[in-house]
């Protein structure tokens, strides 16, 4: 809005109107608002949550403080969903295809952890929304987003600025110098731009969504530990986004050149502002919970940033902790069922899983837990960084 305003109030030379045509402008002014949007109205919304008894239902897992938390209002997605959707609606280019998609999977995977949120405070159904319910819309928005970067004319890479841009399945190889991987190798048309090609690359797709997205919820157990942990990875994001789509940064870099990308750096700015404001009422003691809302949506959102600018493969390293927060629930669980069956009696790996818990019952104070996870994150973020010169 305010951006298709001033580019109108530049072309008529109307003094100042030409900094909103600098995404670093206008990125700077959308973490500045989804800053004070969440900072100003998550007392306000979480006032409301709390006269309408929107409380969490705390299961007895046997945790230190785990009591104290009963009733604390959840939904706070709400706060992060609209700190982010408010300031790209007002700065953002909302012709961009890359904005047009950010936008699509946060409101989606926003709506689906509300659904989830909303069975378990209002049905008092302590599982949320089936499992299998939550997948299908996981695979609706990869399905959704493999298709559009494979059908949309805006979509195209370019290998360098004087090349003519290509529709390709060609994403970043981490760490290595002028080597790249088509995903067309799968299907044997390495280099083509085949159907067959595409489908392989739309269950990617899925794939990374889905996993995403379900570890970003699992990490979500501790006040301000999602918060954290995400924050740095949305940064870097940003930072990638905006070098892929500036020809000159992307040139000197020796990087894939995405023209458009640079838009997403206005979103993650966004919701980098977002997240900070939300840790003012998350941090521990949390006076709110972000719940589903959030957590599936900054999970969704990472992946898809991830794919639309070609870095997906640089996510197990950013989300590091992602990661091993995830294969601690699969190791705790998949041992369980191997002892059980083979001794009668299950066995586990872990105290209790996903890692954070386990770290809970051997008496670290949830703080410490906190604090320890977020410079994890911004230590991976750092090395994800120099994946653009250590090549």
């Amino acid at each position: 809005m305010i951006y298709s305003l001033g580019k109108f109030l530049a072309s008529l030379d109307f003094p100042g109107a030409g900094m909103f045509q600098y995404i670093t402008f206008r990125a700077a002014a959308s973490i500045i608002v989804a800053l004070l949007i969440a900072m100003v109205f998550g007392g306000a919304i979480i006032r409301l949550l709390k006269r309408r008894q929107i409380g969490e239902d705390i299961r007895d897992l046997g945790l230190e403080g785990q009591s104290q938390k009963k009733g604390t209002p959840t939904m706070g997605g709400l706060i992060i969903l609209s700190a982010i959707l408010l300031p790209v609606l007002l700065f953002a280019d909302l012709s961009n295809v890359y904005t047009q998609l950010i936008i699509v999977a946060t409101v989606w995977l926003g709506f689906i952890g509300f659904i989830d949120d909303y069975i378990k405070v209002f049905l008092h159904r302590k599982q949320g929304l089936d499992g299998r319910f939550k997948i299908f819309g996981q695979v609706g928005l990869g399905i959704i987003i493999g298709t559009v970067m494979w059908l949309s004319p805006q979509i195209a890479v370019q290998s360098s600025p004087e090349s003519t841009p290509v529709k390709t399945t060609v994403t970043t190889v981490p760490f290595v110098k002028d080597v790249e991987l088509d995903y067309g190798i799968l299907t044997g048309e390495k280099g083509a731009n085949d159907t067959a090609t595409w489908i392989v690359y739309i269950v990617i797709a899925i794939l990374i969504i889905t996993g995403v997205s379900n570890a970003a919820n699992l990490t979500d157990g501790l006040d301000g530990l999602n918060t954290g942990v995400a924050l740095p990875v949305v940064v870097v994001l940003g930072i990638f986004a905006y070098l892929s789509g500036n020809v000159i940064w992307s040139d000197y870099l020796n990087i894939m050149y995405i023209p458009g990308t640079g838009e997403l750096l206005v979103f993650s700015a966004a919701l980098a502002g977002a997240l900070i404001g939300f840790m003012w009422y998350n941090g521990y003691p949390a006076q709110v919970f972000m719940g589903d809302t959030g957590s599936l949506a900054i999970g969704g959102i990472i992946a898809v940033m991830a794919l639309l600018i070609r870095k997906e493969l640089l996510l197990p390293v950013m989300c590091g902790v992602y990661v091993v927060e995830t294969a601690s629930v699969i190791i705790q669980r998949t041992w369980f069922k191997i002892t059980k069956r083979r001794f009668g009696t299950g066995r586990r790996v872990f105290l209790m899983s996903p890692l954070h818990h386990h770290y809970q019952k051997k008496g670290f104070p949830e703080s410490k837990i906190v604090i320890r996870f977020t410079i994890i994150s911004i230590l991976l973020a750092a090395i994800t960084l120099t994946t653009l010169k250590v090549r």
